[in-house]
């Protein structure tokens, strides 16, 4: 099945709108897709946890727009207890449709085959980073970092509860620096909608939001207003 797909080597931040219900993707057309977001974000272990089983029909509809997978860990907001086997199984299903997967930093050392048929595929890769308890310090964000590049990793994520306007400017400013691989930052919580916006500002290269009814992180923008809201924002990445 022919599919679009997405450059990682695009500097322009670019808007993931994530399914954040198994309704909201299948009711969904892919005229509001591409209205909302420049990425569509499949999360396979929520379509799991409601549907039952997972299949490339359920996005069928959506091929014109790149589509992002997910299989969250449990540890980092899954909505399933799914061990690495069984994430991998999932991934795999959804490969012939994506233009971008993602694996927690966290997952690397237990998902080397599936790194190593993404790369055969010429598949790009997300290495993403969660902590819904706080913002952890910089020094863990740039080993995090770190440790995507050199497994090979398009683009960084990380998302992380930020508890006072001290974190927002901690985030934009790791967002500014140089890591030597592609970074995407936000924000969750009561400062996530306004940390959203600064990091795209400061070059974050995916914002993430959702699309429908259902939000899949705290303080998550809709992805059609975060999306207008960034058409407006003037870079101030160099």
């Amino acid at each position: 099945m022919a599919h679009a797909t997405f450059q990682p080597e695009e500097r322009q931040p670019k808007v993931v709108g994530s399914f954040g219900s198994s309704a909201d993707l299948r009711e969904t057309s892919a005229l509001t897709a591409w209205e909302n977001c420049d990425i569509a974000e499949i999360r396979l272990d929520i379509v799991l946890s409601e549907s039952g089983s997972v299949d490339p029909s359920q996005w069928a509809h959506l091929s014109v727009i790149p589509l992002l997978f997910t299989a969250r860990r449990s540890e980092e907001g899954g909505a399933r207890e799914l061990d690495a086997a069984a994430r991998m199984e999932l991934l795999r299903a959804a490969l012939d449709q994506a233009a971008l997967v993602d694996i927690e930093v966290a997952s690397i050392g237990e998902m080397g085959g599936l790194l190593a048929e993404l790369e055969a595929r010429q598949i790009p890769w997300i290495g993403s980073f969660h902590d819904f308890e706080k913002l952890p310090e910089t020094s863990v964000l740039e080993e995090a970092a770190r440790r995507a590049r050199d497994a090979g990793a398009a683009i960084f994520k990380t998302a992380a509860k930020l508890s006072q306007p001290d974190d927002l400017a901690r985030l934009a400013d790791f967002q500014l620096a140089d890591h030597g691989i592609p970074v995407s930052t936000m924000g969750m919580g009561h400062l996530a909608p306004v940390s959203r916006l600064l990091c795209a500002q400061c070059g974050s290269r995916l914002n993430y939001g959702y699309i429908g009814k259902t939000p899949t992180a705290p303080g998550q923008w809709d992805s059609l207003l975060l999306k207008q809201a960034i058409s407006r924002l003037v870079s101030i990445n160099g």
